[in-house]
């Protein structure tokens, strides 16, 4: 069958209906609606989105074959995939959806005299660059998916001369086997079309094949480019689902049962830190080179007390804990902010010793000096005072008072907030004292 007869939408569809690559659950929606909203990564996962419930339900309108396919994708801890096509000469990679204008108030809104103010925007995914260089890994080995003489198989070339596309640039398509291995797994899949003619001949399969072999073995290649390692705690037990989190790209894979965990990257120097629940996070610096073959990067995690402070936080309604970040120096205001708490705790607390010694002076009988008077001053009368053969007043002469002091302290301290990563937010406290003096 011919190219003019055989292009890429042939052989799409199942006897029951079903477009198998476009049969998955659409996790961009999600993601994005939770981007708008500010909730990615704290509140709304980056990674490993789950599935939606209603896509997991017996009446759902999923094929069984797409079912069987999720379900070795979430066996297999796969690195690196791809789904071979025909009726197109292309690469095509993540994301193949195509993300609607925002409908936030911050976001720019297009002038209305634009003719394409009603197009989906093109949103690239976090490893947009690695998504390329697979790309080009594959096409530029390939004998004729770049020459530019020949152009589009059935219409105009939209890989400009480079044989490669993002899916969503040139056919927007929501819930594809490339976004749902990107946004659930650890798996970067790409879409392969091989050739123009969606059905060879059988006398043109020899020619195929030699134009897609060392492409295909290329591609197969950038599975050892990038890091890998290990992830164990210090008795050296694997840590499974751990998370491997690159600086500076918002996407993270997760080790596999053995602790074992592959990242592709680009050659390149990067901050790479492990993060598992229950332990304390590791972070080291990691370099990727030009030749094949990936760099080992292991971590070991040190247990924390996590599970303490969360029964903690579920006592307290699960309210985010405060708490000033270790190690972190003292501004100028701060210092004199604790020097003048430190100062009214001392005197308090020799206020407090003062009249203990003499609520304990007066029980004992002990002479003590009365109180001061507020009365106006008086002539001098010799009556006024006792003569010196009179016995002094016992202590049942005097009452004993009770005394409370309520001092209440404003203190601008600079605090972090426990969740995630951020800016310091400096707030104000109000401690108060109660501290009350007599029996």
């Amino acid at each position: 069958m011919g190219s003019e007869l055989g292009n890429w939408a042939l052989g799409h569809w199942t006897e029951e209906g079903f477009d198998l690559f476009e049969n998955f659950p659409d996790l961009t929606s999600p993601l994005w609606a939770a981007e708008e909203r500010q909730l990615v990564p704290h509140r709304f996962p980056g990674h490993h989105i789950p599935i939606p419930e209603h896509y997991l339900q017996e009446d759902a309108t999923v094929a069984v074959e797409t079912r069987a396919i999720m379900a070795w994708m979430e066996k297999n801890p796969f690195v690196l995939g791809a789904n071979l096509q025909g009726g197109e000469k292309l690469v095509s990679f993540p994301f193949d959806a195509a993300r609607p204008h925002s409908e936030s108030p911050a976001a720019p809104r297009p002038p209305d005299d634009d003719e394409d103010s009603e197009q989906p925007e093109v949103h690239e995914t976090p490893d947009h660059a690695v998504f390329r260089w697979l790309a080009i890994s594959y096409a530029s080995a390939h004998l004729t998916m770049t020459e530019t003489f020949r152009g589009g198989c059935h219409t105009q070339d939209v890989t400009e001369a480079m044989g490669i596309v993002q899916g969503a640039k040139w056919r927007p398509r929501a819930g594809s086997m490339n976004d749902f291995s990107y946004l659930h797994t650890n798996c970067l899949e790409l879409s392969i079309y091989l050739g123009c003619d969606k059905f060879p001949h059988e006398s043109e399969l020899q020619q195929e094949w030699e134009n897609n072999k060392e492409s295909l073995l290329t591609f197969m290649e950038q599975t050892h480019r990038g890091i890998k390692g290990l992830v164990t705690d210090q008795q050296g037990e694997p840590i499974a689902n751990a998370t491997i989190v690159v600086g500076g790209v918002k996407h993270s894979v997760r080790t596999a049962s053995g602790g074992d965990y592959w990242r592709i990257l680009n050659p390149g120097e990067y901050r790479v830190s492990a993060r598992a629940e229950g332990y304390n996070p590791s972070t080291k610096t990691c370099s990727v080179f030009y030749d094949i073959g990936a760099t080992q990067c292991n971590f070991v995690l040190a247990r924390s007390n996590w599970k303490r402070i969360r029964e903690i936080m579920a006592m307290n309604g699960n309210r985010p804990i405060r708490r000033v970040v270790p190690g972190r120096p003292m501004t100028l205001r701060e210092r004199l902010r604790l020097r003048q708490r430190l100062r009214l705790r001392q005197r308090l607390r020799e206020r407090m010793r003062l009249r203990r010694l003499n609520a304990t002076a007066s029980a004992t009988g002990a002479p003590t000096a009365p109180p001061p008077s507020t009365a106006l001053p008086v002539p001098f009368s010799s009556t006024t005072y006792a003569p010196w053969s009179q016995e002094p007043p016992t202590a049942g002469t005097w009452e004993m008072e009770t005394e409370t002091e309520v001092v209440t302290e404003l203190v601008t301290v600079t605090e972090m907030w426990d969740e995630g990563t951020g800016t310091a937010q400096p707030f104000t406290t109000a401690e108060t004292y109660t501290v009350n003096f007599g029996d």
